[in-house]
């Protein structure tokens, strides 16, 4: 089977668009294989012999349900809920009721994404081409069985491992397996491996493993699977909880000992607060909440038509400052047009056209340009191809050796002009003008030698100029003026024409597309190839392996790369950035490695991920804040009950009911609401930097009012009023806490504070919301002592939130 070149002006692959190959490439031809039969392929399934690997997207229902109910703190949690249950009322065991609607709202939200990305994925999954009965058909990836016939071209990733039947120039990338980045050539009888990918060529090979016992197809399940992992939120989160866990240990023994042991006291009620000590340390509800927005985040996108791959991509994306752009099928869209053929040295321009045919004829599966030359110019019948070179990123050009049907036969070449002709050579000045109207031009050279000559190029005779219009995406200035606003650097990065590409960005109204570099130029040493690119922004004619390079040497300046692309050569450069992002209609093989594929192939789109990214992080660090306070007057005054040797001051309902209305309810609408700030790194030390000073006032705040209430009340009933005075103080400072996190005020947030507000009056004065909740004001003076200590506390918070910010900046 013979294939035509694969051509492209540029180093860079065009992705492989929908287009349905020639009906005659899937007829029977003489020496062509012809795949399993379909009663052989019914056999194959009989004895299970399929490739049922799930593509998964996300966990499954039992992953989802162990990572939110089997946790560390629900544990510690439902053994302290249980006690209570035995020693205590009802109310005393809220909390654990509160923690059973938590871990079922994360459930629910994780299945709502779960079913968000399983129906994107199924939507975004690669359709392999399998010959069977002769006949070639896309099927789904499960669907290959043991023994099928793979066809592959440019672009398309092998799915499972096989041996290679077919081969014409094919030549296969396993640098994703084997680390080697240099393309392997192909012959018959060589081994495929899964999980590479073709960058030249086509071909045909047979399945040999299939499902699980293809070692490469399981570690590409496991590297394209949700995850939860790898996110600094995530991780900052952790470390907190750790630290969390080391100070609760230590507090809660002192704590019970002082309860049970030195105070004597009824033993139920010591339990019951000792239990009420322990229950506000941990910030049970953070790790949900973090769930929950991510969760929620991936719903949004997937409403965009935008998969997410690696959950942390949401994140990842938000802390970007730097997005590397293919010009190619991201800036542009995929398809081109000719606009004219220009004749060389006074070439006949019927034959010319007798040649671009019979180029697009050759090739069963054209890339975007081709495809608008085989739309410009008709197949020419009698025109045979006889060998062919496909293209590649490093040639730059393509070949094709024809027998003209008259006893003449030739060679041509087509590709990146500035490649195929000499230094100085008269055609490069009228290129140059075309280029820089942002047209992509080909150059079309009658080859003097052999297609296996060791330089087929070498006095190729130019014999025309193919120009190609390119269509830009509507919506590409709006997105790129969006990523300048937000102080997110753009840089073009394309294997086109480096005049051609600045011509492009122009257009486009990106800053500094007049200084365009053309990467041959490049240093090769990372330092100064760093220096280059962050003075520039347009860069043409890289090959794959200089955009390797460039994120690398971006990212050893401290930059958080985002790499968009569609093309088998953008592949490596997806990798390593730190987040790939794939459009839908590009190859299989960059849909893979991405974290992010837009299955709408809108550029536009890209916004809407930052802003989701955003939204999560920064939402997640001011309820973090909110969380962490707590767990600090918690540790705080159990610390101070320890060693004044007093009872400790709250029960268990008293701390539910001040925890669901100053974090709980007022978290889930902050950790939900819009967010534009842009995402800022060490997560830890910004939550933590306000979260102490708050807890510490707070819980000194609380304290004292539990020690003036402690003299002031005496005899029968002094303990409940000390601690609905001591409740009041906390709960006053807490909303102080709460209406700090919630600025900058919108009419919904200022509705949140007076509403959690007058939650707590309401409970103040319903006699037997006073009764359910132990909560009775006595007298006059002390409640008001108690809002005076409050306010003070207040003015304090205010006082150390702001010298925090000065003293310690993002």
């Amino acid at each position: 089977m013979t294939h035509g070149p694969e051509i492209d002006a540029g180093a860079e692959l065009d992705p492989v668009h929908p287009i349905a190959p020639p009906e005659h490439a899937h007829a029977h031809t003489p020496g062509r294989a012809q795949g399993l039969s379909t009663a052989e392929v019914a056999e194959h399934v009989a004895r299970g012999e399929v490739n049922d690997v799930p593509v998964r997207s996300s966990r499954s229902l039992s992953e989802i349900v162990r990572a939110n109910v089997f946790t560390r703190f629900n544990a510690i949690i439902g053994v302290l809920w249980v006690v209570m249950l035995f020693v205590a009322p009802i109310q005393d065991g809220l909390f654990g009721f509160v923690i059973i609607a938590n871990t079922g709202i994360g459930i629910i939200q994780e299945l709502r994404a779960k079913k968000t990305l399983d129906s994107l994925a199924v939507v975004g999954e690669a359709k392999p081409t399998v010959r069977r009965d002769g006949q070639a058909a896309e099927i789904s990836t499960s669907e290959i069985v043991l023994g099928d016939l793979i066809e592959l071209g440019p672009g398309d990733k092998v799915v499972v491992d096989g041996e290679t039947v077919e081969a014409d120039g094919l030549e296969v990338d396993e640098s994703l397996l084997t680390g080697e980045a240099d393309p392997v050539l192909k012959k018959p009888g060589d081994p495929m491996m899964s999980g590479s990918f073709v960058v030249a060529g086509g071909g045909a090979f047979t399945a040999t493993k299939v499902g699980r016992e293809a070692y490469a197809a399981q570690l590409a399940e496991e590297a394209s699977r949700f995850t939860l992992v790898h996110s600094e939120l995530r991780t900052g989160i952790s470390t907190i909880l750790k630290y969390v866990t080391w100070m609760m240990v230590p507090t809660a023994i002192g704590l019970i000992i002082s309860q049970l042991v030195h105070d004597k006291h009824n033993f139920k009620d010591s339990i019951a607060r000792t239990v009420g000590g322990i229950v506000p340390m941990i910030p049970e509800g953070l790790v949900l909440l973090t769930s929950v927005a991510f969760a929620i985040g991936v719903i949004r996108l997937g409403r965009r038509q935008c998969l997410v791959q690696e959950l942390p991509a949401i994140e990842g994306l938000a802390r970007v400052n730097v997005v590397c752009l293919d010009k190619t099928g991201t800036l542009t869209e995929g398809g081109m047009d000719v606009t004219e053929a220009r004749m060389l040295g006074g070439a006949d321009e019927a034959y010319v056209r007798k040649v671009l045919g019979a180029l697009g004829e050759s090739d069963p599966r054209p890339n975007a340009s081709l495809q608008a030359i085989i739309d410009a110019y008709p197949e020419v019948e009698e025109w045979r191809c006889t060998e062919s070179l496909p293209f590649s990123s490093a040639r730059k050009y393509s070949g094709a050796a024809f027998s003209e049907g008259n006893g003449e036969n030739s060679t041509w070449l087509l590709g990146a002009p500035d490649v195929l002709l000499p230094a100085g050579d008269a055609a490069l000045d009228e290129i140059d003008q075309l280029n820089r109207q942002g047209l992509r031009v080909l150059l079309l050279a009658r080859a003097a030698g052999e297609l296996d000559d060791a330089e087929p190029a070498a006095s190729a005779v130019p014999t025309a100029l193919v120009v190609l219009e390119q269509r830009l995406r509507p919506d590409a200035a709006e997105t790129l003026a969006y990523f300048a606003e937000q102080n997110v650097q753009a840089k073009v990065i394309s294997g086109d024409n480096a005049v051609s590409v600045g011509a492009v960005a122009a257009k486009l109204g990106l800053p500094g597309a007049e200084n365009t570099i053309d990467a041959r130029q490049l240093p090769t040493d990372q330092e100064e190839m760093a220096k280059v690119l962050e003075a520039n922004s347009v860069f043409g004619r890289v090959t794959p392996q200089q955009k390797r390079d460039m994120v690398a040497a971006m990212q050893s300046k401290g930059n958080t790369v985002a790499m968009t692309g569609d093309g088998v050569n953008d592949v490596l450069a997806l990798k390593d950035a730190d987040i790939g992002v794939s459009m839908g209609s590009g190859s299989e093989a960059t849909r893979a490695v991405a974290q992010i594929v837009l299955l709408n192939n809108s550029f536009a789109t890209l916004p809407s991920v930052v802003a989701e990214g955003r939204r999560v992080i920064g939402n997640i660090t001011r309820v973090a804040t909110l969380f962490l306070v707590k767990t600090v007057y918690s540790v705080l005054l159990a610390v101070l009950v320890v060693c004044f040797q007093v009872d400790y001051p709250f029960l268990p309902r008293h701390l539910t009911l001040l925890s669901t209305l100053t974090i709980g309810i007022p978290a889930f609408f902050l950790a939900l609401a819009p967010n534009t700030e842009r995402a800022k790194p060490h997560f830890v030390h910004r939550v933590m930097k306000y979260a102490i000073p708050g807890g510490v006032i707070a819980g000194l705040a609380t304290f004292i009012t539990y020690m003036f209430a402690r003299h002031f009340y005496t005899g029968a009933g002094s303990l409940a009023a000390e601690t609905s005075a001591a409740t009041l103080t906390l709960f006053l400072v807490s909303m102080w806490v709460l209406a700090i996190i919630a600025r900058p005020y919108t009419w919904w947030r200022i509705c949140l504070v007076l509403a959690m507000a007058a939650g707590f009056l309401l409970v103040l004065v319903v006699p037997w919301l006073q009764d359910f909740f132990a909560l009775k004001l006595v007298g006059v003076s002390l409640p008001w002592t108690a809002v005076g200590i409050a306010a003070v506390a207040s003015v304090a918070l205010e006082f150390a939130w702001r010298w925090v910010g000065r003293r310690f900046p993002d």
